[in-house]
């Protein structure tokens, strides 16, 4: 067979393969076994190439230690407990995150709640030791006055445009009484993004001029990124794709995962989901945009949003995005392709509330534990082998090792063949392409 037909299909098994193996039933692992923390709510990194590990806890404190499943000591990098009103449930020290150029500028921001109950989001810097933040360094970009003490969001992310995103609930109370979710002018009910390199006016910030309502004369607040959220509880940007995944908890029915994107307009409290809410039935969704994957309260009651495997632990889980539900502890792994979900199902149960997702610096994923442990997920199938598929040995795996493998294509695993039998199933096949090109064009490491 000529070897342009070969490229041809290698390149349309490729393409198809590119989604990974179907999701499967997963394992939940106890990592830093010799660690445990007080209520954690986010753990993250600071992206500075040091391998550490930063958990927040609700009470006002964020602890560092090394990424190492054998590390026993968690430093206080940030001590937040005096000006930090944890008392509501959903009130406390809520996100962090860690400028991106924070190997050179030492600065990194968090949101947390104080008094009778304000929202605030300050910028700090850390101080002479890298395990340890200046405390007196705090200054405080805004606030938000919140009406109740619950929805009151909590993430703080940097996107791949250097901005940074932020997320805060409708206000709280049910069914957003306060009238926020649609409502421009309140801050409330969105996702923000604003610029902390820069200042517009007297603000502590930055707007940038790309967001969709920068400019405007009807009053709406120019910091919105997206609106009509009731309380997004953990949202992130998938690394490869630049895609910002949020979590949106539910009212009565239905909880649900969003891809946010400039100036939409996500429904709440007009929907619940891709459902009815006010009015009840035949509500007008005419410029709304619907989530992309959603489950009701029969599964669950309060989704904890997480993050689009892009590690290498999990490679036959490349790309599928990870979420799980405070109450019920299930853990969902979702595959989104050509603009729709192609699979979705439940992987794993956790062992206790799920509060959070975490990513490390390597782009592994971390559940938190609402009880103090971190985990992991397993895939007892095993990685897809990636030096297997070198069959010339140049330690790469490549266009050479792909006619190689075209060659012996249909023929029984024996002899020379027998090499080509990546899935071990006993002959050269379809298989073996899928599991060849998920490791098409990485490294064999000696």
């Amino acid at each position: 067979m000529p070897r342009y037909i070969l490229f041809w299909i290698f390149s349309g098994l490729a393409a198809i393969s590119a989604r990974g193996d179907s999701l499967a039933d997963l394992q939940v692992r106890r990592v830093f076994s010799g660690l445990s923390f007080s209520s954690p709510v986010y753990l993250t990194h600071a992206g500075d190439r040091s391998g550490r590990v930063f958990v927040v806890e609700k009470a006002g404190l964020i602890r560092v230690f090394p990424g190492r499943d054998d590390a026993t000591q968690a430093r206080t990098f940030l001590d937040l407990r005096g000006r930090v009103n944890s008392g509501p449930s959903e009130a406390g020290l809520l996100g962090l995150a860690f400028h991106p150029q924070y190997g050179t500028n030492r600065r990194f921001y968090v949101y947390y709640t104080y008094g009778n109950l304000t929202s605030r989001f300050s910028e700090f810097q850390v101080s002479g030791d890298p395990d340890q933040a200046d405390g007196t360094s705090e200054r405080v970009l805004f606030e938000v006055a919140q009406p109740a003490s619950n929805h009151n969001g909590g993430q703080l992310t940097f996107g791949p445009d250097g901005y940074l995103y932020i997320g805060l609930g409708d206000g709280g109370g049910g069914g957003d009484p306060f009238q926020n979710g649609q409502n421009l002018k309140s801050l409330l009910g969105k996702v923000l993004r604003i610029d902390v390199d820069s200042r517009t006016g007297a603000l502590g910030y930055g707007i940038p001029g790309s967001n969709p309502y920068a400019g405007n004369a009807s009053g709406w607040r120019e910091e919105v990124w997206a609106w009509g959220l009731r309380n997004p509880w953990r949202f992130s940007f998938d690394r490869l794709t630049g895609r910002l995944w949020a979590a949106d908890v539910g009212q009565n029915q239905w909880e649900e995962v969003d891809l946010i994107e400039k100036g939409q307009n996500y429904g709440w409290n007009r929907m619940e989901g891709a459902h009815c809410y006010a009015p009840s039935t035949g509500c007008d969704t005419t410029g709304l945009t619907m989530p992309v994957w959603e489950y009701s309260h029969g599964q669950g009651q309060s989704i904890t949003g997480g993050y689009v495997y892009r590690g290498t632990r999990l490679s036959r889980l490349t790309g599928v995005y990870f979420c799980g539900d405070y109450v019920s502890q299930r853990i969902w792994g979702v595959r989104y392709e050509g603009g729709r979900v192609v699979e979705s199902r439940q992987v794993a149960q956790g062992p206790a509330s799920i509060s959070s997702f975490g990513e490390d610096e390597a782009g592994e994923v971390y559940i938190v534990g609402y009880e103090g442990r971190i985990y992991v997920l397993d895939d007892p199938r095993g990685p897809t082998p990636t030096s297997a598929a070198d069959f010339n040995g140049d330690g790469e795996v490549n266009f050479d090792d792909f006619f190689a493998l075209a060659a012996v294509f249909g023929q029984q695993a024996a002899g020379a063949a027998a090499k080509f039998d990546l899935d071990a199933d006993g002959t050269v096949g379809f298989g073996d392409f899928f599991i060849f090109a998920d490791s098409f064009g990485k490294k064999v490491s000696s």
